[in-house]
């Protein structure tokens, strides 16, 4: 499959066009500039890679730890990490526990030092009012993800699939040399006997 290095010139080259027809067809800078965000993020640090020690993992930093377990739970280039939809969707939900539970964290920590409290259902109650005031952008930062991700996933398919073309299109040459003589499956010592035997004769 192609390396890191070429996977990231190709989310480069490819989001002025993906910025380009989302302008275009939503006629929102917004909408774009989120579905854009979300394009480069999952074509850069969020895509299905993550499942590996890859370059997307490696530029978490130090916030790269977050991202083991899902390692040790995937096989590489399974459904799961690289199948269409689920697999940025799983992605979303595993970072989201993390942030929630931390987020939590947080909360409880700051509630210890200081007067200020958040109840659960506050805290509840602001995220679905967050969700819902920005639906429209959430939704184009997801798509921008899921288009990201795939962008990597079409790239591994039509670079295996190349080289598995090369490898079918040398076989029958190789069939046919065989054929012919030019390539002998017998060892210079069964070679030489033959033609022993044959001078006997």
């Amino acid at each position: 499959m192609p390396s890191g290095q070429t996977h990231d010139r190709i989310t480069l080259w490819s989001l002025p066009v993906v910025s380009g027809l989302c302008v275009t067809l939503t006629k929102s800078s917004d909408l774009t500039l989120m579905l854009s965000a979300g394009f480069l993020f999952g074509g850069l640090m969020f895509g299905p890679d993550l499942d590996i020690y890859s370059r997307q993992f490696k530029r978490w930093g130090w916030l790269r730890w977050i991202w083991i377990p899902y390692q040790k739970s995937m096989r590489h280039r399974s459904v799961l990490s690289h199948g269409l939809l689920i697999g940025t969707t799983l992605r979303v939900v595993y970072l989201a526990i993390w942030i929630v539970g931390l987020g939590v964290l947080g909360v409880l920590l700051v509630g210890l030092v200081t007067d200020v409290s958040w109840s659960q259902q506050q805290f509840r109650k602001e995220a679905i009012a967050f969700c819902s005031k920005y639906r429209f952008e959430l939704i184009a930062l997801f798509v921008g993800l899921e288009m990201g991700a795939m962008l990597h996933c079409v790239s591994d398919w039509t670079h295996s699939t190349y080289k598995r073309w090369q490898r079918q299109r040398h076989q029958p040459k190789l069939k046919d040399n065989v054929g012919k003589g030019l390539y002998s499956r017998d060892s210079p010592h069964k070679r030489k006997a033959k033609t022993k035997k044959n001078q006997k004769k």
